[in-house]
């Protein structure tokens, strides 16, 4: 995993997958770094390439996502009434339907009222969706290339999803905008809003 600057990356596990006490943490050349703050947002600044953290590989159900509270910020299980979350199979999809994580170095403020969906922002990083072929590994740092956005309201608060590619997918050079998501992905936005209601 490199970050687009050559910066390679790699993964330490801590805990048992699918407890409270699992965790993932980023691995820099010099030690463990947060990726929320230590990576940068873009790998590609005059290209507008963005690097993504996955947090959630596609066709897994276990919501995982960036401790933003804990140090170093590594990626754990949500939990919800003291349990792990998992989300629920969609028919006929499993889990997931695509890479899903965060954008490095972003943050939703919680005092700031969004114009456009006149609810506040959720307290955590950019959420990015990967819609390339590739399943992504947990903890994964990769370059995407974005493509559209939807606002959220979740709970009050707005919540952004940003529509993106993995800059490596065969596909990735004729994907522009959120128009050619539905003509090289039929379905695929229709099943997206669905799945994060």
């Amino acid at each position: 995993m490199s970050s687009g600057d050559g910066v390679k990356y790699d993964t330490v596990e801590r805990g048992s997958l699918y407890s409270l006490d699992y965790r993932v943490f980023i691995r820099g050349p010099n030690g463990i770094i947060s990726p929320w703050h230590d990576i940068p947002l873009y790998a590609d600044a005059s290209k507008k390439i963005y690097n993504m953290i996955v947090e959630i590989p596609r066709w897994t159900n276990a919501k995982m996502e960036m401790s933003t509270k804990e140090p170093m910020t590594p990626i754990k299980q949500d939990v919800k009434k003291g349990l792990p979350r998992f989300v629920h199979n969609i028919f006929p999809h499993k889990g997931y339907i695509w890479n899903y994580g965060a954008l490095p170095q972003t943050w939703e403020d919680p005092n700031h009222v969004v114009p456009e969906t006149n609810a506040i922002g959720d307290n955590d990083p950019i959420d990015v969706v990967d819609i390339g072929s590739k399943v992504q590994k947990r903890g994964a740092v990769i370059q995407v290339k974005v493509l559209g956005v939807v606002a959220l309201i979740d709970e009050g608060e707005t919540d952004w999803k940003l529509i993106s590619i993995d800059v490596t997918d065969p596909l990735a050079d004729q994907m522009n905008n959120i128009g050619d998501v539905e003509k090289h992905f039929p379905g695929l936005l229709k099943v997206s809003f669905r799945s994060v209601r």
